[in-house]
């Protein structure tokens, strides 16, 4: 526990010297390997992992190998937890659960967004220790958005803080929900509680720009089916440091550790996480 306790310190150190060091790496990673390929891609430049909906492009991992090669140098004795890296070797997902400071990295969130030509996608970047998110970074370069977090401190978008502020009362909440491709029956049953009255459902886009329209108020919650931690950990401390909150279906809040109760919500506000969390726990 003291030896957690003084890598945490050192921690926040990093992030009161440094922090600005990891945006510069992120646009950087950007610029080189995302953005020259944007609406640029060649027919064997993507590849389908498990469907359709789930690709991969040269872009992401030419990104991820970027940003795992610098920000390691940034902070020494940290990992880097990657979507594709973990694609190719699935142990290296365990590495959230040890005793390293761990940068979980989404290089491309959005790609199938990014391989048709929308705008709308995003690079994620979040640093944690021992399970707890202390800071995040997300970064829509086509969109020139960039957003930061950190534990305790706030957020900010393009260096304006960051307030999620509540749902106005007697408005149906508008929710982003995960695509069915990705969900069980168990899990569609749970979503199906979102079409009730009170509720204005629609599929998700990229997770990283949901959590980011929750945390500027332009979203009221989303309602996710799948745990992977680069997808989430970014944007849920965006979410919490705007003020808003997260609940599994348990009514507990998400781990990016796993082992949730699922489907999850984040929403603007706690009251908003409660009773999404409650819809979906009295389907299933």
């Amino acid at each position: 526990m003291i030896e957690t306790q003084a890598i945490k310190e050192s921690i926040d150190d990093f992030l009161a010297r440094q922090s600005a060091d990891v945006e510069r790496v992120v646009r950087e990673a950007a610029a080189a390997e995302i953005t020259p390929r944007f609406r640029q891609l060649a027919e064997d430049d993507v590849v389908q992992k498990s469907g359709p909906h789930d690709l991969v492009t040269v872009a992401d991992r030419l990104a991820e190998e970027h940003l795992t090669r610098e920000l390691t140098a940034l902070l020494p004795g940290s990992v880097v937890v990657g979507e594709e890296a973990v694609h190719a070797d699935p142990a290296r997902y365990d590495a959230i659960a040890g005793q390293a400071p761990v940068w979980i990295v989404d290089p491309v969130d959005g790609t199938r967004q990014f391989v048709h030509g929308d705008p709308g996608f995003c690079t994620l970047v979040a640093l944690a220790l021992d399970g707890v998110v202390l800071a995040s970074w997300t970064y829509a370069p086509a969109l020139d958005e960039f957003a930061t977090a950190v534990r305790g401190k706030g957020a900010t978008l393009n260096g304006t803080p960051l307030r999620a502020g509540s749902p106005e009362p007697g408005r149906p909440l508008t929710v982003a929900t995960s695509h069915p491709d990705f969900t069980t029956d168990d899990q569609k049953r749970a979503l199906l509680g979102l079409t009730a009255e009170g509720f204005a459902a629609r599929p998700c886009g990229s997770a990283g720009l949901e959590y980011l329209a929750i945390a500027r108020g332009a979203l009221d919650a989303v309602a996710f089916s799948w745990e992977l931690a680069w997808d989430h950990a970014a944007g849920l401390l965006l979410v919490e440091e705007a003020g808003g909150a997260h609940r599994t279906r348990d009514g507990v809040p998400f781990a990016i550790t796993g082992g949730n109760a699922l489907p999850f919500t984040a929403a603007r506000d706690e009251a908003t996480a409660l009773r999404v969390a409650a819809v979906l726990a009295s389907r299933v």
